[in-house]
């Protein structure tokens, strides 16, 4: 969009084809000039326009919402002596245009709530605007809209208003607060039971208990919280209504989390939200879902916030333990979904329970635990008529895996031992149906693996459950239904450890699993359960790996999911790797020759018929081998796989010719290659030359940041090899070159984060095994600038990447580790610091304050930890420069950061005596900005 302002006729239009434009071009077209004129000056003046036409809802909404846009981003673009007008006009708006459309209500309502928390001179907007506006029946649905976002706005992502203005303004509001509920109190009042008035007032309080400004003993006797209770106990009141009110009540009592300071309060709710059970079974009897579901989240909050009490003193007062009887209520319910809600309230009753380690306090709780295994058990049943194996991906087999998880995590409670008994007697004594029996067998998979052998001890040997389990499970008939042997053969790849002890069951096991293998719907299953008997049973199965190399060379001739295949073959290589060391170059051939056999037919196919055809599946599949083929080797012997991969290197290399121009396939080359150097380690020497040379030569063309990575590994298995260092430097420089020209982009650094991330993998590998080499290269100036620009980088691994790397370069120049190159080290990391330092810190400052998010903070303060350790004195000035480059004021007349937080902080990072105090003052510090 050039300089000019368009006419709003243009405007117009393109709002209509934006909305109304049958060609999903002529749509685009509209949508990418609108957001150029959104980010453009001219939008505050056209926006402003198009709301006093009030022409019709799209402009409208385009209008307001751009409006928002603006505040909330660009708000600087406007001076001071603009920002009364602007309010006025934005008032005005809200006003003019209340009845056209709720959602441009909100946008606007949005904008005056951004402007208020912006705009300091706007002392006490709460006060003017229920002054301006409470006597007007009409007005009142915008007032309460702007009330319910302005609570929600104060901690917007979107709006950086600094910790000062924030607290500043939290103040005011709770300062308001009671006003505010009085007028929602009178608001009810006057309207009786218009129900959009209730649902309004309720999402407002909502808010500003979120918000958590309200009194505590103000609230615990305001007719409103009766008003709530009122609602919810009514079994005619409508599923919104309802659904307002319970989402207030769950806002009121997240809000009294800290119970102790909120007492009266906390006592109203406590006994207001037991007095709802009847309503549930009311929900229940009218088999009313919403309702159900609504009454669930308030009670699972209620024993949510009553947790620590409750686990305290159990049954007394509000640790009354008809709380935890509620939830089993909603277990009861038939419906999955409704225990669901509650599953986080019992992770953490376990782990309170877990971490307090008291048998008497157990015993309290066993019980509850125990109806709850027995709901959830109910509630993993399949249906009666279900054909096939279990879904394990739709929103019932995701609720399965749920279970499971929350199981293992309560199970201590019960024990594992008892509960896998009592499971296996309902089994063995009963005849159930095969859905009962399939899920007791899918909760006793769940816990099998707790079921410890170790501590069971001598009684293990004579403890028959587990072995008669074993027993049974191999012995079921293949007329049972298909899910109960899905299930069965999963329980039994939960049982390697009982296998391990109990030797003479391998082979009825493996039998039983080479039967599911051969059953397309059981293969995957029955492979994933052989797949852990090698990891577990790796001495046993040596006897085996006949069977196991048959199964992998005829991999394909089973129905299997790529996962299940590349266990398999997981397996095998655990297994091989326990085979005498004369052996395993022999079996290693076998087992890696299918799939080079593979890779050569394609090879050959390709270069026929000219087409190119996908190698990953090979790929993988020899990575998956190297990787887990670990033998143990003593020094001096010869690795047995050294001869398998040199003959095997030919073929990877031309695989990676072929495809060089395809970042999947030369992603999958490199990972396969990765492991295969990690297999033999020093013994790849020979390859290292022909590997490194086509590394450089292909990056130069395509530049695929994996091989950055392979550099890594090379780096780091090589790196402290004095004859190949130099070969390494080069290598580093030669892939450096293009690395610095595609960041070196508009954006570069940003379009690239997973570059930067491999790049700074290579040169921190560099600084761990080889510094002296890496210091003393001209290069070196070069990467420390790049790390400086890419300090700024918002992407989680890239950032991570960077802030390691320059925290091990400064630390090999601090950690006299008595290796005799210290001193060169030292000196050389003092030149680097000397020419970079100043800009270094400031850079750090300024991303932290206004660039990176807080998780990547601890990292940024290691740095700055190593470059304190390094030169104190020297960096006490570099950190004062930083800091007076800062802004002082973001918006007019708030003030950002005052001279003493300055002083402050600069005097807790310079004398703090170790790195958290450094990081936990940054922390602080930076929410002056956010």
């Amino acid at each position: 969009m050039d300089g000019g302002k368009p006419n709003l006729a243009l405007v117009y239009q393109a709002v209509q084809a934006l909305y109304h434009d049958p060609d999903p071009a002529g749509k685009e077209r509209a949508s990418v000039w609108l957001g150029e004129l959104q980010r453009s000056m001219h939008a505050w003046e056209i926006s402003d326009q198009l709301l006093q036409l009030k022409q019709d809802v799209e402009s409208c909404y385009f209008a307001a919402q751009t409006m928002k846009m603006k505040i909330q981003t660009s708000f600087y673009e406007l001076p001071q002596e603009t920002h009364n007008a602007l309010r006025d006009s934005l008032l005005s708006h809200i006003q003019n245009l209340k009845d056209l459309s709720p959602i441009i209500v909100t946008q606007l309502a949005l904008a005056i709530a951004d402007l208020a928390l912006q705009m300091p001179s706007w002392k006490g907007c709460v006060h003017t605007l229920i002054e301006k506006y409470s006597n007007d029946v009409t007005s009142m649905p915008f007032l309460i809209e702007i009330l319910t976002v302005l609570p929600e706005e104060v901690h917007s992502r979107s709006l950086r208003i600094g910790a000062n203005r924030r607290t500043e303004i939290i103040e005011d509001l709770a300062y308001y607060s009671t006003t505010v509920i009085t007028l929602l109190m009178t608001c009810v009042e006057k309207s009786g039971n218009d129900e959009k008035m209730l649902i309004k007032v309720f999402r407002c309080l909502g808010s500003w208990f979120n918000l958590g400004v309200l009194d505590s003993n103000f609230m615990a006797n305001n007719q409103l919280l009766m008003v709530l209770f009122q609602v919810l106990q009514r079994d005619e009141t409508s599923t919104n209504l309802h659904e307002a009110a319970s989402d207030c009540v769950c806002s009121a009592l997240y809000a009294i989390e800290n119970v102790d300071t909120h007492m009266p309060l906390a006592v109203q709710l406590f006994q207001g939200v037991l007095t709802l059970e009847t309503a549930y079974h009311m929900a229940v009897a009218r088999e009313d879902l919403d309702k159900v579901l609504n009454y669930c989240r308030i009670f699972t909050e209620l024993c949510e916030t009553f947790l620590e009490i409750t686990v305290r003193s159990p049954g007394q007062g509000m640790g009354d333990l008809r709380t935890l009887e509620l939830l089993l209520i909603c277990a009861g319910h038939p419906q999955y979904e409704v225990v669901e809600i509650s599953f986080n309230f019992w992770y953490r009753l376990g782990e309170h329970l877990y971490k307090t380690n008291d048998p008497a306090l157990h015993g309290v709780f066993r019980p509850y635990i125990q109806r709850l295994l027995h709901s959830l058990a109910r509630h993993c049943q399949l249906d009666p008529d279900h054909e096939g194996i279990p879904e394990d991906t739709d929103d019932f087999g995701e609720f399965r895996m749920r279970v499971s998880d929350l199981v293992k995590d309560v199970i201590f409670l019960v024990g594992s031992m008892e509960c896998f008994s009592q499971l296996y007697s309902t089994l063995k004594e009963g005849n159930p149906p095969w859905e009962v029996t399939e899920a007791v067998l899918f909760i006793m998979a769940s816990i099998a693996k707790s079921v410890d052998p170790n501590t069971l001890g001598p009684v293990f040997e004579n403890n028959p459950t587990l072995t008669e389990v074993l027993e049974q499970v191999v012995l079921l008939p293949q007329t049972v239904h298909m899910a109960v042997r899905y299930t069965s053969i999963e329980l039994v790849g939960e049982m390697s450890e009982v296998v391990d002890r109990n030797p003479r069951f391998l082979d009825p096991v493996l039998n039983y699993l080479m039967k599911g293998l051969r059953e397309k719907p059981l293969a995957s299953v029955a492979a994933k359960a052989i797949h852990n008997i090698c990891s577990v049973c790796r001495d046993h199965m040596a006897q085996h790996f006949q069977g196991l190399l048959d199964i992998a060379r005829s991999l394909d001739s089973f129905v299997l999911s790529t996962e299940a295949a590349i266990g398999l073959l997981k397996g095998t290589a655990l297994v091989l790797a326990r085979l005498p060391l004369e052996k395993i170059a022999e079996c290693l051939s076998d087992l890696c020759s299918v799939q080079v056999m593979a890779l050569k037919k394609l090879l050959a196919q390709d270069s026929s018929n000219g087409k190119s055809s996908d190698p990953t599946v090979w790929l993988d599949r020899l990575a998956v081998i190297f990787r887990h083929t670990n033998p143990i080797v003593e020094n001096g012997q010869t690795h047995p796989c050294q001869k398998v991969i040199q003959e095997i290197w030919p073929v990877l290399s031309e695989t990676l010719n072929t495809h060089q121009a395809d970042n999947r396939i030369v992603e999958r080359c490199c990972r396969c290659l990765r492991f295969a150097v990690r297999c033999v380690g020093k013994g790849s020497a020979s390859l290292l030359q022909p590997l490194v040379t086509q590394m450089v030569n292909v990056y130069q063309v395509y530049p695929h940041s994996c091989f950055l990575y392979l550099g890594s590994i090379l780096v780091d298995e090589y790196g402290m090899e004095e004859g190949c260092r130099q070969g390494l430097l080069d290598m580093l420089q030669a892939l450096c070159m293009p690395t610095f020209q595609l960041l070196e982009q508009p954006n570069g650094l940003r379009n690239h984060p997973d570059t930067v991330d491999d790049l700074f993998r290579l040169v921190t590998r560099f600084v761990q095994r080889s510094p002296v080499t890496l210091l003393s290269s001209s290069i070196i100036i070069h990467i420390i600038q790049c790390a400086i620009a890419a300090t700024t980088l918002d992407h989680r691994d890239a950032n991570c990447s960077v802030m390691k790397f320059v925290r091990d370069l400064i630390h090999t120049g601090v950690s006299n580790d008595h290796e005799d190159d210290f001193e060169v080290r030292k000196r050389l990391i003092g030149q680097a610091m000397e020419q970079h330092g100043q800009q270094l810190v400031t850079q750090l400052i300024h991303s932290c304050c206004f660039c990176l998010p807080s998780y990547t903070l601890p990292d940024v303060a290691e740095v700055l930890w190593e470059i304190m350790i390094f030169d104190r004195p020297t960096f006490c000035r570099w950190l004062e420069a930083a800091l007076k480059g800062l802004p002082k004021e973001m918006s007019v007349g708030a003030v950002t950061v005052t001279h003493k937080q300055l002083t402050d902080f600069h005097k807790q990072v310079t004398s703090a005596e170790e790195c958290k105090q450094v990081c936990w003052a940054v922390r602080e510090f930076t929410r002056l900005y956010r």
